[in-house]
């Protein structure tokens, strides 16, 4: 059947590559749209398609548009078949949803706060992260991925960790995922990168090391003016 299937996304955005990772599985077509600056300004395509949140991704289908990442990777699911990315069983699929829920409403926030903050503020978000990232450890026992031995929905949504943690952690110059403490966490991010269709839709390394690169250095110079400025 003809269809039209766009992806409004952007090129670091964890969020819009579990999208495209999904698609690939899919073996589904799609354009690509790039928001080219979604930090500082919106397209008055992503304003059309997506006016309550204003995020990417979205997806539009035949004119339609969905938006929110997990939600789309089930609408995915749901319209083309072959090679699910969701567990048929209602139970393992409740599960699925579990935890990528789990991952995006607390794993992602406690390690995004360690990774943003300072000082005794730091030590305790360090904690915070310790203990999501301890969770998810206990849940992945020692399955290859989490929902077995196929890369599925709770790999693609917790692509963050998969990735973009061990990127960020090298631009800033601190260690929480490592092997001696989360040795399962990181096997399965090494398998989880060398999936073909991962590896083929992650954003460029360097440049992502070079974004947060450039914005750890930008906080640093900010903290520096900030300690002169009381002195």
């Amino acid at each position: 059947m003809g269809e039209e299937l766009k992806l409004l996304g952007a090129w670091g955005s964890p969020f819009s590559r579990r999208v495209e990772i999904a698609l690939k599985i899919k073996g589904v077509e799609y354009e690509y749209s790039e928001e080219e600056d979604i930090l500082h300004s919106k397209s008055a395509l992503l304003l059309k398609y997506n006016p309550v949140h204003k995020k990417v991704p979205v997806l539009v289908h035949n004119g339609k548009p969905i938006a929110e990442s997990l939600v789309i990777l089930e609408y995915i699911d749901e319209t083309w078949k072959d090679n699910p990315i969701m567990p048929r069983d209602p139970h393992e699929r409740a599960l699925a949803r579990f935890w990528a829920k789990f991952f995006d409403e607390k794993c992602l926030p406690a390690l995004w706060k360690y990774c943003w903050s300072f000082g005794d503020e730091q030590e305790k978000a360090y904690e915070d992260a310790c203990g999501v990232l301890k969770t998810l450890e206990g849940e992945l026992k020692d399955k290859k991925f989490f929902g077995g031995n196929n890369l599925g929905f709770v790999d693609i949504a917790a692509n963050f960790l998969g990735f973009w943690m061990g990127v960020i952690q090298e631009a800033g110059g601190f260690d929480i995922l490592n092997p001696d403490r989360f040795p399962r966490l990181c096997r399965w991010a090494e398998g989880f990168q060398s999936c073909p269709v991962v590896k083929e839709n992650l954003p460029p390394r360097d440049r992502l090391y070079a974004f947060f690169k450039a914005h750890f250095e930008k906080i640093s110079r900010s903290k520096d003016a900030e300690v002169a400025s009381r002195h």
